[in-house]
């Protein structure tokens, strides 16, 4: 199984670009935190590059940009090439799907705050062409039923 989930900061704007077959594909890094900080208190961030293909690579380069929290799931890629006589090994993660984490950027460049109705920022899948989405975790309709119904809401 190979199967990578990451939530970062991108360290800049990701740029669409288009291979010669016309498939649209974006790199970016992510900036991960580690979870503890090191002797000095500091707190330590893995620089972790990643790529994303078709619908997946227009919606990151379309929705994000540089300082935004960013979370992903794929799969990682090792590869190599060879410059100046020199092989260069790559280690790449290839995202298949990626999420809005915080809410939108206002305009001065500040983040706003979550929404106050109960709902979440928007979530985006670029892998299964759903683009974005938002879903309602609100409980404010939910109706429990009686306590002491045992009855099944169906006949046998």
């Amino acid at each position: 199984m190979n199967k990578a989930i990451l939530m970062g900061r991108l360290t800049r704007d990701p740029e669409l670009r288009t291979t010669q077959s016309g498939v649209p594909v974006v790199q970016f890094t992510l900036a991960v935190d580690r979870r503890f900080k090191n002797q000095n208190g500091e707190r330590q961030a893995d620089f972790i590059s990643c790529q994303a293909w078709r619908q997946t690579a227009e919606f990151i380069a379309k929705y994000f940009q540089k300082g935004a929290k960013l979370a992903v799931v794929g799969s990682i890629q090792t590869g190599s090439y060879e410059k100046n006589g020199q092989t260069v090994y790559t280690t790449d993660v290839v995202v298949e799907e990626a999420y809005f984490v915080e809410a939108k950027r206002q305009q001065d460049g500040q983040y706003s705050p979550a929404p106050q109705t109960g709902r979440s920022p928007q979530s985006g899948r670029g892998a299964d062409n759903s683009g974005a989405r938002q879903q309602d975790n609100s409980f404010d309709s939910f109706m429990p039923g009686p306590a002491d119904d045992t009855s099944l809401p169906f006949d046998l």
